[in-house]
């Protein structure tokens, strides 16, 4: 990273980003209330860093060791204090701060009058953002798609359904994105676009749905490393969106016998990545345990552990839902864990800031 003068002349920073570019380089820029920081991004084997140390105007040319540089503590704490995190503001939602924020709804929009009834029950129960699957990943081709994997007026149509239930309890909306046709449409619906954890590694993706400027939910992929996690959301926030979410869903359990669980919470994975990184990260405890009977105790130690929230799927009536009935919980369930999250996220942060 570059780091200019606190005096350095706009034409100086033109000049140093010009003569990035000339080596087919990108640039991220920062801009605090003393001094700009420019980012590279791209092989940054082809500039010398040594020729722009001494351009007029920049006081250092850092090298970030991290493959994920322009998330990292290195570059962002120039401008974010220690712990803190990036505040991804989504209507009146403020995700990254003290306190912790709730996205609930069903794994999948089945139709107006369930996603209505959902968005009404969540918001009483103390949610802030609504969540429903539109196009269904599905391990088997048989197994129900989603009501967009119908054709696109039936996409349309459930989408609608979920921006007019946000608008009418004052939720904003979330829903995934499966593949790189559907960015658009989706994008013309939803405040939140949501990539899967199937889809951590598509590039293409990521790169399409960072370009579109809204706010990412990117969940971690069950067989990724942390490392891997971080450097793959540089993707999105390489086009410019800063606006990612991060989303530890659950990793492959090691070892064989029975598994008691649909995934393994890595619960590590949260203090660790807001070490790493500016970028705000939440927990899905649903996708992880595969059990609505483990979600009150799984919400509990992620807020403990220091997430900024919660994505839980609910349901007024979890045994008629289509997809994933057993890991739902219902609206009453919720207003538990919320309830007790957020006496949990109060303790917590004070010590963590304390200790900090």
């Amino acid at each position: 990273m570059i780091i200019m003068e606190k005096g350095a002349t706009q034409e100086q920073i033109n000049d140093v980003i010009d003569e990035i570019k000339k080596h087919g380089l990108r640039v991220d820029i920062s801009r605090g209330e003393f001094r700009t920081v420019i980012g590279l991004i791209g092989d940054e084997s082809k500039i010398s860093f040594a020729n722009l140390s001494i351009m007029p105007g920049v006081k250092e040319a850092r090298m970030v060791e991290t493959p994920y540089k322009l998330i990292s503590r290195d570059y962002s704490d120039l401008f974010i204090n220690k712990d803190e995190s990036r505040i991804v503001k989504v209507g009146d939602v403020r995700i990254g701060g003290d306190d912790p924020v709730f996205i609930a709804g069903p794994c999948a929009v089945e139709s107006r009058e369930q996603i209505f009834r959902i968005a009404r029950e969540v918001k009483g129960a103390g949610a802030h953002i609504l969540r429903g699957g539109i196009y269904k990943p599905r391990s088997s081709v048989h197994s129900f798609q989603g009501l967009g994997s119908q054709g696109e007026a039936e996409a349309r149509e459930a989408l609608g359904w979920l921006r007019a239930a946000g608008r009418e309890y004052d939720m904003p909306v979330m829903t995934e994105v499966r593949g790189e046709y559907q960015t658009e449409l989706i994008g013309e619906y939803v405040d939140i676009l949501q990539i899967g954890a199937r889809n951590m590694y598509d590039q293409d993706l990521l790169s399409r749905v960072g370009r579109t400027g809204k706010p990412v939910l990117f969940k971690r992929h069950f067989g990724a490393s942390i490392e891997e996690f971080l450097s793959f959301s540089e993707y999105i926030v390489a086009e410019g969106n800063k606006d990612v979410i991060l989303c530890e869903r659950g990793i492959v359990p090691v070892g064989k016998g029975n598994s008691y669980t649909r995934y393994t919470l890595d619960l590590g994975a949260v203090p660790v990545v807001r070490r790493e990184t500016y970028l705000p990260i939440i927990v899905d405890p649903s996708h992880a345990a595969g059990r609505r009977d483990l979600i009150f105790d799984m919400s509990c130690a992620a807020i403990a552990v220091g997430a900024h929230g919660l994505v839980i799927e609910t349901h007024y009536n979890p045994k008629e839902a289509i997809v994933d009935a057993k890991q739902m919980i219902t609206p009453g369930e919720l207003k538990d864990v919320i309830d007790a999250t957020n006496q949990i996220s109060k303790i917590t942060t004070f010590y963590r800031k304390k200790i900090n």
